[in-house]
């Protein structure tokens, strides 16, 4: 490893430059039995998707979703399938990049902004100016909406990327000390390894289900 940083390099492992590739090994996980006999995995499948489709239907506040919701679900199953498959040593962890997270956020947030604005837009503007503002700060409150509104996707691919960068390194930095400790120091190492791939489990929970929730509220304010 040349730098502390190459761990995140595609062409760095075994110098195989079809790592992003590994976008494709969660569909390994998905059930070979998904539409036959039901089973124990199955039914924990279905129960996932079935609380996903609630928390996001209640989320898009309309009753003309129609399905809408399989898209956010879809979503939260590529980044954790992507998060997960990133803490196994030599996976390529791809969501630890902007070029997948921007790749998932800007589409997004620019089919929501043009449907908002083609198809509803007083209720775009309306969104601009917050209900009972003083006259004089609505000049400085639009700015700010619609700046705030014009980095949604970089704010969303950024905190996805960082955390997954953040809890990466740490390991990786706490891994390379490990050759320099005694017996008792190491068996303390390798406890704390053993805590921060859990909390990186955690992390890799929370950062889809954020990703797809903030997801859900930004196509929930164009209707």
């Amino acid at each position: 490893m040349s730098n502390l940083f190459s761990t995140f390099d595609p062409t760095t492992n075994f110098n195989f430059s079809l790592n992003w590739m590994s976008m494709l090994l969660g569909i390994i996980l998905i059930p070979s039995t998904f539409w036959l006999i039901p089973s124990r995995m199955n039914i924990l499948w279905i129960k996932l998707i079935l609380t996903l489709h609630n928390e996001f239907k209640n989320l898009i506040k309309t009753e003309n979703f129609k399905g809408s919701t399989l898209l956010f679900i879809s979503l939260f199953m590529f980044i954790l399938f992507n998060n997960f498959l990133g803490l196994f040593p030599y996976i390529f962890t791809c969501t630890s990049h902007l070029t997948l997270t921007l790749t998932l956020s800007l589409p997004l947030w620019l089919t929501f902004m043009l449907f908002g604005w083609f198809k509803n837009t007083t209720h775009m503007f309306a969104h601009l100016v917050p209900q009972g503002a003083p006259k004089i700060l609505l000049p400085f409150l639009v700015i700010i909406e619609t700046t705030s509104n014009l980095i949604r996707p970089g704010t969303l691919a950024i905190r996805l990327t960082a955390n997954m960068i953040a809890g990466h390194l740490l390991v990786t930095l706490l891994g390379n000390s490990g050759s320099n400790l005694n017996i008792y120091l190491l068996n303390i190492l390798i406890i704390i390894q053993i805590l921060l791939l859990i909390l990186e489990s955690a992390v890799a929970i929370i950062q889809s289900y954020v990703f797809s929730v903030l997801a859900t509220l930004y196509s929930s304010e164009v209707n």
